[in-house]
């Protein structure tokens, strides 16, 4: 026994400590279920209907960073981005002999399947962008939606992307962004010198020696019923994965909010829920951690190719992942091939969808403000970035003192309009 534990005193601080300590967790653990249950009786437009884990549909448009008045040059570019976006949607209640055959009429107007000068200069123009920086981070993000919805909560993504990785590099796979509008868009970061730009893909040169190239190759042709779910949601669950796999890095979407420095993690995939035991019961795509090449990438792909299906939400994106890692895990040891780590829920999701509209809210009370003040002490601690859940959070307002409003003032850049966003 050190000396120091015979001292009255000091056992007295120590004491102190310990049960500030566990009160901290204890505001914590209770006030989520408290503020849980609030949120979910106060926010019914959040929480799916027709299914307990699958998010509702967000409204289309949002409100744009820029109130200038448009150029009409800009003002037909976008419509005809939104009617692309639209088109990519076919229409409920078809059969699947019907959608293919909708599919194959609608073909030609898919822009994202098209190639193009600009597209074939993909694989340059990424290699170029990093070998000119000295990317302490790469980050990838997709942008498939048209460029006038990027709007203040996206900006926000990159504001406190850049404030914890100042010398990091982001690349935005988009064809709507890598256009006049998007370089309006990024001009207050690579106005300071942020490494970011939008570059337009190239899908049959992404997809080429991949597991996907067949599958890419045969939707091309109208060969695959792209199902109900949006084609660009699924698009971008696999665009992500043949990204990393070319380039490595670290793929993130648009919906985060970036706590810390992402350089110590490698080959990482953080899980969603866990259970009463600590095991994950689900992981998430939304973050993507990885070399170059890495084998479960290849794997992601291949299971992308052999059950892709569109009708089902999150089947090619996050039970995909949770699929494939569960068949990976060595059942003797508990610990998985491939060399790869699932980090915890707090890393990433410290929030599920259903309880995000709390993080969201400032109630005038006494015990909301410990629980927000707890709750934001814990995140600093082990949390990476906070997933927003656009889906279910896109229309809330940041209401000033939540935990999201005072995480953006902490992290962000230029700071503008928190509260009008």
């Amino acid at each position: 026994m050190f000396d120091y534990y015979r001292k009255n005193r000091t056992r007295k601080i120590h004491l102190f400590s310990v049960l500030s300590f566990a009160l901290i967790i204890f505001i914590v653990t209770f006030s989520d279920n408290l503020i849980s249950n609030f949120s979910s009786s106060h926010s019914i437009a959040f929480v799916s209907k027709s299914s307990s884990q699958q998010p509702l549909k967000s409204t289309f448009v949002q409100k744009p960073i820029f109130s200038k008045k448009k150029e009409a040059h800009i003002i037909k570019e976008e419509v005809q981005d939104i009617d692309d976006h639209v088109n990519l949607v076919p229409p409920f209640n078809l059969t699947v002999e019907q959608r293919i055959s909708w599919f194959k009429k609608k073909l030609p107007e898919f822009s994202i399947l098209k190639s193009s000068r600009l597209s074939r200069q993909f694989n340059s123009r990424v290699n170029k962008f990093l070998n000119s920086r000295n990317c302490r981070v790469k980050f990838f993000m997709t942008w498939i939606s048209p460029a006038n919805t990027f709007g203040r909560r996206e900006f926000f993504a990159l504001e406190t992307l850049f404030k914890s990785h100042p010398k990091g590099c982001l690349i935005i796979l988009s064809r709507t962004l890598d256009t006049p509008r998007g370089v309006k868009i990024l001009n207050p970061l690579t106005e300071l010198g942020y490494n970011v730009v939008s570059v337009t893909p190239e899908l049959s040169l992404l997809f080429n020696r991949t597991p996907v190239e067949t599958w890419y190759a045969d939707l091309k042709k109208g060969n695959k019923d792209p199902g109900e779910i949006p084609l660009a949601q699924n698009l971008s669950n696999l665009i992500r994965l043949a990204v990393l796999y070319k380039y490595g890095g670290v793929y993130l979407d648009t919906d985060f909010i970036i706590l810390k420095d992402f350089s110590s993690l490698r080959n990482s995939i953080g899980a969603q829920s866990v259970s009463a035991n600590g095991n994950w019961t689900r992981l998430n795509n939304a973050v993507l951690i990885f070399d170059r090449k890495h084998p479960l990438l290849y794997k992601f792909m291949e299971e992308f190719a052999l059950s892709f299906d569109g009708n089902k939400w999150g089947q090619n994106g996050p039970y995909l992942v949770s699929r494939v890692v569960e068949r990976l895990k060595m059942m003797s040891t508990g610990k998985y091939q491939l060399n790869f780590t699932v980090l915890p829920p707090i890393s990433f999701y410290p929030v599920d969808w259903v309880r995000i509209p709390g993080f969201f809210m400032k109630l005038n009370t006494r015990t909301h403000s410990r629980w927000i003040d707890a709750k934001l002490l814990q995140l600093s601690g082990e949390t990476y970035g906070v997933h927003l859940w656009n889906k279910q959070s896109s229309n809330m307002r940041i209401e000033k003192g939540s935990i999201i409003g005072r995480l953006i003032s902490d992290h962000c850049l230029f700071c503008k309009d928190i509260y009008s966003s």
